[in-house]
């Protein structure tokens, strides 16, 4: 489908960093006009009883099903308009009571296609992800994990605060060439965090294979590696964006 044609719903977890950063780089690339943007303000476990509630998705219409639970008369109005596409842009939250790794296996399984039930993409361990650098490019981006006790003790925005370049997300990769390095660190971090052999920046890995290694991790060894998966998107909508 001609990519001007289409018009995307993109469901982000929260109003203020998750809003800011998608609506950031849609702008950053020129491909604002057919988004739709919208802050769902709660977390994946909340939307995996949504869809998941009757243990039949399939049956499902996910538009309309976010519209019941939503308050917001505005948001209730973004919900009844027609797409081609959605994506479902959360955190990977392990630190959250209601996380359960059938859940989030079942949840990536199931939103695979953004043309039907919607696509999604896991920041991990969260948004913030994206800003987790100290330079750009970072030579040790590769290397960065967040420990469960750090997610526990809600310490790890505080970290990316610390760690961040500019101290300050406003500043950080504000223009395209400074996305494009970030992007590609983040996708060749994907290949690496799912045992791929490409190593490289134009081939993403699978979702589920980098949520399986994830969740090994932390199994073994308590650790979430720092992967800024919604910056894919860009990728998906059009991998010659980052080529410039």
């Amino acid at each position: 489908m001609n990519n001007n044609k289409r018009q995307i719903l993109v469901i982000v977890e929260g109003s203020k960093t998750d809003y800011n950063l998608m609506t950031h780089l849609l702008n950053i690339y020129g491909i604002s006009k057919n988004h739709n943007v919208v802050a769902y303000d709660t977390n994946i476990y909340s939307l995996y009883n949504v869809v998941f509630a009757n243990g039949e998705p399939d049956s499902i219409d996910i538009l309309q099903s976010l519209k019941e639970h939503e308050k917001d008369l505005r948001k209730k109005q973004i919900f009844d308009q027609r797409y081609t596409d959605i994506l479902l842009i959360f955190d990977f939250d392990p630190q959250d009571p209601n996380f359960a790794p059938e859940k989030i296996i079942e949840m990536s399984n199931f939103f695979i296609e953004s043309s039907d039930m919607g696509k999604l993409y896991l920041n991990y361990p969260m948004v913030e992800a994206f800003y987790h650098m100290k330079s750009i490019p970072d030579d040790d981006y590769n290397t960065y994990n967040v420990s469960m006790e750090e997610l526990q003790n809600h310490l790890y925005k505080a970290r990316v605060s610390r760690e961040n370049r500019n101290h300050d997300y406003r500043k950080f990769a504000a223009n395209k060439f400074e996305c494009n390095i970030v992007i590609k660190q983040n996708i060749i971090k994907a290949n690496y965090i799912a045992g791929s052999k490409n190593t490289i920046e134009n081939v993403l890995p699978q979702a589920i294979d980098i949520l399986n290694s994830q969740l090994m991790s932390m199994k073994n060894n308590n650790l979430i590696s720092v992967l800024s998966t919604c910056v894919f998107y860009i990728f998906d909508y059009n991998p010659n964006l980052l080529n410039d």
